[in-house]
C-alpha cells in the first residue's frame, strides 16, 4: 500500500525561507547574546546537527523559547518575501487526488504557515505547529493519532537532520529534500528512506512506494 499520510515540515520543504533567515539571523543573534553568522560559517552549518549548531553558535538554551517567539514574528512580518517553492503547490494537488492525507508540522505559527502556504493551505487536514527545536516526535505522534494511520503508512518529509531524526523516534518513515537548509551530503548520511532532489520526486514516492513496516 502507498503512503495514506504524508506529514510536511514548512521552511525550507515547501517555503523558500532560508535567503530571509541568512538576511535576519546576526539580528536575532545580536538581541539574544549568540554568536554572529559570517556568511563563511554558512556551510559549515548547513552540515552540522541541530545540536552542533546551537553549540557553535552558543545559543543560551534557555533563551531557546524567547528566540522562537521573536523568529515567528519575524517571519509573520516577512511573510511576503517568503513563496512556495516551485511545483510545491502541484505536488501537494496531486497527493491529495491520490487520497494522501497532508500534515504540517513546523516550528513556525499556524497563522504564518497559512499565510505562507497561501491556497495551498486548504489541501491539509492537520496543522500542529509551534514545534520547540526538539518537539516535532510529540506533534508527529498527536497528528498520527488524529489521523488514525497506521505509523506504517505515514512518512515525514523535511530538509533538516532534526526532521530525520523525529520520524525515526517514532517510527515512521523519513523523506529529505536536497533545497532546504541542510546540505544534501548531511541528510544523507542519515540513510532517510527516501532522498528528493526534484519536488516533483516526492508525488510519486508518496503515491506509489509501499511503505516501510
Amino acid at each position: 500500500m502507498p503512503y495514506s499520510l504524508a506529514i510536511f515540515d514548512l521552511d525550507g520543504t515547501l517555503v523558500d525561507s532560508f535567503p530571509w533567515f541568512l538576511r535576519t539571523i546576526n539580528d536575532v543573534a545580536d538581541r539574544f547574546g549568540f554568536r554572529r553568522v559570517s556568511d563563511e560559517d554558512v556551510e559549515g552549518l548547513r552540515h552540522a546537527s541541530t545540536r552542533e549548531i546551537l553549540s557553535r553558535l552558543e545559543v543560551p538554551v534557555w533563551r531557546l523559547p524567547a528566540i522562537a517567539r521573536y523568529a515567528r514574528r519575524l517571519k509573520g512580518e516577512a511573510a511576503a518575501e517568503i513563496s512556495l517553492f516551485a511545483g510545491a503547490e502541484a505536488m501537494l494537488q496531486t497527493l491529495t487526488e491520490n487520497g494522501v492525507q497532508l500534515a504540517l508540522v513546523t516550528s513556525d505559527s499556524e497563522d504564518n504557515a497559512r499565510a505562507k502556504l497561501g491556497d495551498a493551505a486548504s489541501l491539509f487536514q492537520y496543522f500542529d505547529c509551534a514545534a520547540s527545536v526538539f518537539g516535532k516526535p510529540a506533534k508527529f505522534r498527536r497528528v498520527i493519532r488524529r489521523a488514525g494511520i497506521e505509523p506504517s503508512k505515514v512518512i515525514s518529509i523535511g530538509d533538516e537532520v532534526r526532521d530525520i531524526e523525529a520520524a525515526r523516534a517514532v517510527g515512521i518513515a523519513c523523506g529529505a529534500v536536497s533545497w532546504g537548509y541542510a546540505a544534501p551530503a548531511a541528510l544523507q548520511a542519515l540513510a532517510p528512506d527516501h532522498m528528493f532532489t526534484q519536488m516533483d520526486e516526492i508525488a510519486d514516492a508518496v503515491c506509489r512506494t509501499p511503505a516501510k513496516a
